[in-house]
């Protein structure tokens, strides 16, 4: 591909999830550019590592690229979309967040209304820059083939859904509702368990009739409290997701409280056991997650 006929991309940002999409882009052989005003070290040794190009300002990625690639927490999707869209763009806008069906077709409009095209996306699987089909990027709207192209090599592979926008982030909301909603619950009834004093029994029954169960749910505190200030606003756009069609949304609320608790965690270094996160879970209003940080005092003693 010549430098002429390359297609500029912006991606809106390289945050884990974010790097790993620019990844592949810059390996299907388009200049992809971001915006490093207000972003981290982090963010910056991540869009390096990842070979993009930074752009400086939201402003310069905007009037330079053809396509917007937006990964960032579901809370910030609109936001940046308007913020996009106040800026003239009219290429083609890529919402690959965890947001509702009824959250993306409202992006589509507020940047279709400012003249650019709206591709709907949902990315499944990890942050990955490995083996390519792990993780996957689902599109759905009149541009999705177009914009699969793009995604033609790297770690991320796409997959095209012969339907509108709306698709793409109704089977990432699926996906994600029984997933992660799955091991918001998992840490919910760990922390019952202990709570009660019953978690051994908990484990040896589980280790009898769900071998898979005891590993699973020290993974669900493990590898997610890190994560779990992100999972907040996705549970939240599950919960809608479901209310919209007329399913029960109590559950991902519940869900959207788990990972609340967990937020603390964020950026931490060292994951906490289930029984370190048992007592932020509990609450502090509990009088079991008093007794519990009295049990996890005299045992490090």
């Amino acid at each position: 591909m010549t430098t002429e006929s390359r297609t500029t991309v912006g991606l809106l940002h390289p945050g884990d999830m974010g790097s790993a999409v620019g990844a592949t882009v810059v390996a299907g052989g388009a200049r992809v550019l971001w915006a490093s005003a207000g972003r981290s070290a982090a963010t910056r040794a991540r869009a390096r590592e990842a070979g993009l190009e930074d752009a400086g300002t939201l402003e310069s990625v905007v009037q330079a690229s053809r396509v917007i690639v937006s990964v960032v927490p579901p809370h910030g999707a609109a936001d940046l979309a308007r913020a996009v869209a106040q800026l003239g763009f009219r290429g083609v806008y890529v919402d690959a967040n965890a947001v509702a069906p009824a959250t993306a077709r409202e992006i589509g409009r507020v940047v279709e209304a400012a003249g650019a095209r709206f591709v709907d996306g949902g990315i499944i699987g990890p942050a990955t820059r490995g083996t390519r089909g792990v993780t996957r990027v689902y599109l759905s709207g009149p541009g999705a083939t177009e914009i699969a192209a793009v995604f033609g090599a790297g770690p991320l592979e796409a997959v095209v859904l012969d339907a509108p926008p709306g698709a793409a982030s109704a089977v990432k909301m699926a996906y994600a509702g029984w997933n992660k909603g799955g091991q918001a619950l998992l840490a919910a009834i760990r922390a019952f368990a202990l709570a009660e004093g019953v978690d051994a029994a908990l484990l040896a029954e589980w280790k009898i009739s769900h071998p898979d169960l005891p590993a699973r749910s020290e993974r669900a505190v493990y590898d997610n409290a890190k994560k779990a200030w992100r999972f907040v606003g996705e549970m939240e756009e599950i919960a809608r997701s479901l209310a919209a069609v007329g399913l029960p949304s109590a559950f991902h609320e519940a869900a959207r409280e788990i990972y609340a608790r967990l937020a603390d965690y964020k950026d931490t270094t060292q994951p906490p056991t289930v029984e370190e996160a048992t007592a932020k879970l509990l609450g502090p209003a509990n009088p079991s997650s008093g007794r519990l940080r009295v049990r996890l005092r005299n045992r490090e003693g």
